[in-house]
């Protein structure tokens, strides 16, 4: 997955809108963030939300005929229930899109996790019907004891340290780095598989590694111990999620329910260092991900999108218009995803402009490749 994929969403919230006139999706999503800024607290503001990765990329399919647009509007949220009701709300605030008259009524608000959950129950209850018929009760709880025994046995050595690790940390696209051996033989115990340990405050080199290639959630105890970890992980790896033990509590210490609680919970590093008042600038890798994302859904279409640094949608214009648009546009424009081929003379006009990512299916044979541009290919 992508990373906004593997993300914490907890709730999509629906809105139809209509239109008075012809409008199209970018103009759509600039009177969101316009209409709605300065007009919740600072918390709420729907740019520093999408910055921290609280609010996911918007979505918007809308459709024009005989002088009117109507569409949906799809919004990602990992708030609480009570911010995310507050923020549907000011949605119905807008009453314009661009020099047309609109309203947006929010239509639900679906529960991410109470689907998962509905779907786990529904699956575990056909599995657990099953295995009631082809073995005994003793039977499942012989299985089990071996299953527990064999847990203990399954934690590997990784790395130059030989760092204690479950048998998935290689495999894995995913990671959690923890503290000591012990936490990891817990984790093991309860049937998480991809954890490896730092053992001690300082970070191994293994694991700064290790950060770069996958994702990684910091899974720390509850206590001083924890932050100094934390703290120097941050410091040394490339962490993509936090998570803690209950306060006081410690990660080899946890019960199944705890660390399932705490992996769920996790927060992006962003939110973090927004929390704590720091200004950092977002992975690149993630923002590479999410543009080779948007890449996927632009194929076949025959577009191109002009995005700002937070990737919002600038401008949506049709491949064959692509060079005449950049040529208008201000030095805003942060990346240029299309459905197409880039030529020398789309990255000519791109360095002009000060565009720092190009993504595109190929590229062709260019005689000055540059040098502050990224270029992504399928």
């Amino acid at each position: 997955m992508a990373k906004e994929e593997i993300s914490t969403t907890k709730y999509l919230i629906h809105a139809q809108i209509n239109a008075n006139g012809i409008v199209e999706k970018p103009d759509v999503v600039g009177a969101i963030f316009g209409q709605t800024e300065g007009l919740l607290s600072n918390d709420l503001d729907l740019r520093e939300l999408q910055k921290t990765g609280r609010i996911g990329r918007i979505k918007v399919n809308i459709n024009s005929k005989a002088g009117r647009s109507k569409g949906d509007i799809v919004i990602p949220s990992s708030l609480d229930r009570v911010e995310t009701a507050i923020l549907a709300a000011s949605l119905e605030t807008i009453n314009r899109v661009g020099p047309c008259e609109a309203y947006i009524q929010v239509t639900n608000v679906e529960d991410v996790r109470a689907l998962k959950r509905k779907k786990v129950v529904d699956r575990a209850k056909e599995i657990y019907a099953g295995m009631m018929e082809e073995v005994t009760p003793e039977s499942i709880k012989m299985i089990e004891e071996v299953k527990e025994a064999m847990r203990i046995h399954e934690i590997t050595e990784y790395g130059d340290e030989k760092l204690p690790a479950g048998p998935n940390v290689p495999t894995s696209d995913a990671i959690l780095v923890v503290e000591g051996r012990a936490d990891v033989l817990n984790l093991l115990r309860h049937g998480v598989k991809n954890a490896i340990a730092v053992e001690g405050v300082s970070v191994p080199k293994t694991v700064a590694e290790l950060s770069k290639n996958k994702t990684v959630t910091a899974f720390v105890d509850g206590d001083r111990g924890g932050e100094l970890i934390l703290k120097e992980l941050l410091q040394v790896g490339e962490v993509d999620y936090v998570t803690k033990a209950p306060k006081g509590k410690e990660v080899e210490d946890l019960s199944k329910d705890e660390i399932m609680v705490a992996l769920r919970d996790k927060i992006p590093v962003e939110q973090l260092f927004h929390d704590l008042g720091v200004k950092v600038e977002e992975k690149g890798k993630d923002k590479i991900t999410l543009l080779k994302n948007i890449l996927k859904e632009l194929e076949g279409s025959g577009n191109a999108e002009i995005l700002d640094d937070a990737l919002n949608i600038l401008k949506e214009v049709k491949v064959e218009n692509l060079y005449d648009e950049l040529k208008n546009v201000h030095n805003s424009t942060y990346a240029v995803v299309f459905d197409g081929v880039i030529s020398q003379r789309l990255i000519d006009i791109a360095m002009e402009k000060g565009v720092k990512h190009i993504v595109a299916v190929r590229m062709s044979e260019v005689v000055k490749k540059p040098e502050d541009i990224k270029v992504i290919t399928k």
